[in-house]
């Protein structure tokens, strides 16, 4: 064994502070998907006071960071509160264990009650179950199952919870971290209990909106149309992703860069040339893409397909700009004790990869603090059904990741 993996006298009381409180563990988790978490709306400061409520139950000092109004509605949400909990062991390192309890609606198609939190062969269904109130729970209970190590520690852990990430995570831990309320050394943001994340996809969202002048369509000629000029829009921005599949990250598991039209609005009436036509676009960047030198590229394409045409003007707004997680120096503290304790508990390789999707963790990189994605989530996305119908969780990956999150942060503050 190196002498910097934990002994038995460490991996022994965490293991059994945690099956001790696995019934607890498995009931905290259903409660916070009985809570509707639901954004949009975005509604979601009653979720907070419930988690709160449920982890002051555990004994835990628990701070209520209501994000102001205005801010929230800027955001496109209703309400939002973030929740801190700190955990003192001593002088030494912080590290952060972030997860978000918003979720996205739970739509159609449900066999399972969206908000049940059902349990049928080791399985729990809901909404968020997996993505990601499962890390709620992974966290509160690996800080828990520390008490039992608590002498043999030096540093603060800090539970990071919060409730936007489904719109970007800017009064999520963008707030937490621009208000001074954190300085984290590391941070582990909700992730995948079978890889570990050290990257990520980053995440353009462009509103573009094509303006003419409306005519009678009985003399079309009258009009500018903004419907044919947004097909000259479309024509180049499917043309611009053509090379895309060529141009393969070299990070495992992110793919290549992606482009999809997602919202098509325009016109007034069947017999009216239509003086207005708006799309929102998605464009997914590798890490080794500059977001700001994708923006002003696919702006070029945009305003080049409109140019000279009479009557035609076209307006771009960003709507959202989520940059890539690439791995910083020192992310090796993490990653080697969460690849190493998952690799011995799941009896199989833990990869460390990139995923396509994004996430809260590239607000604590940007912020240069160390961070890896590790969780109770699932295998695959698709495995999950995340953002799906009957989104699952195996209820024994959320053991193991506990387990595996407690030795890593007892690695991390392990007294010298």
């Amino acid at each position: 064994m190196p002498a910097s993996r934990p002994s038995d006298a460490v991996i022994g009381p965490i293991a059994e502070a945690i099956d001790a409180g696995w019934t607890k563990q498995v009931g905290f988790l259903r409660a916070l998907v009985r809570q509707p978490s639901d954004n949009p709306p975005g509604d979601c400061s009653s979720h907070a006071e419930v988690t709160a409520g449920l982890l002051e139950e555990l004994g835990f000092t628990v701070e209520r960071h209501a994000v102001p109004a205005e801010v929230v509605r800027t955001a496109g949400m209703v309400s939002c509160t973030n929740l801190i909990v700190r955990r003192r062991f001593g002088d030494g390192p912080v590290v952060a264990l972030n997860a978000h309890g918003d979720v996205v609606p739970p739509g159609d198609g449900w066999t399972h009650d969206p908000y049940g939190g059902e349990v049928i062969d080791g399985v729990m269904y809901g909404r968020g179950v997996a993505v990601s109130k499962s890390d709620f729970a992974t966290y509160a209970f690996a800080l828990l199952a520390l008490e039992a190590i608590a002498g043999r520690l030096s540093g603060t852990v800090e539970l990071h919870l919060t409730y936007d990430e489904e719109t970007g995570g800017g009064i999520g831990p963008a707030w937490i971290l621009g208000q001074g309320l954190s300085q984290p050394d590391y941070a582990i943001s909700a992730g995948f209990s079978h890889a570990v994340v050290t990257a990520h996809n980053g995440c353009l969202h462009l509103e573009v909106t094509v303006r003419g002048r409306s005519a009678h369509a009985a003399k079309p000629d009258e009009g500018a149309d903004a419907i044919e000029a947004m097909t000259a829009v479309l024509q180049a921005l499917y043309a611009e992703r053509r090379d895309f599949p060529q141009r393969v990250s070299k990070i495992p598991g992110i793919g290549h860069p992606n482009l999809t039209v997602g919202l098509v609005n325009g016109g007034i009436n069947t017999n009216v040339v239509p003086d207005r036509c708006t799309v929102r676009l998605d464009r997914r960047m590798t890490p080794e893409e500059d977001p700001a030198a994708v923006e002003a590229g696919l702006r070029a394409v945009i305003e080049a397909a409109v140019a000279g045409r009479a009557g035609i003007n076209v307006e771009i707004n960003r709507v959202l700009l989520a940059s890539p997680l690439r791995r910083l120096d020192g992310a090796e503290r993490l990653i080697d004790p969460v690849q190493h304790h998952a690799r011995r508990l799941l009896g199989e390789e833990v990869p460390v990869e990139g995923v396509p999707l994004y996430t809260d963790a590239r607000l604590y990189a940007e912020a240069g603090v160390p961070t890896i994605g590790y969780g109770a989530g699932p295998r695959t996305f698709l495995d999950a059904n995340g953002h799906r119908a009957d989104e699952r969780l195996v209820l024994s990956d959320l053991r193991v990741a506990t387990e595996v999150v407690a030795l890593a942060v007892a690695e991390v503050l392990a007294t010298p």
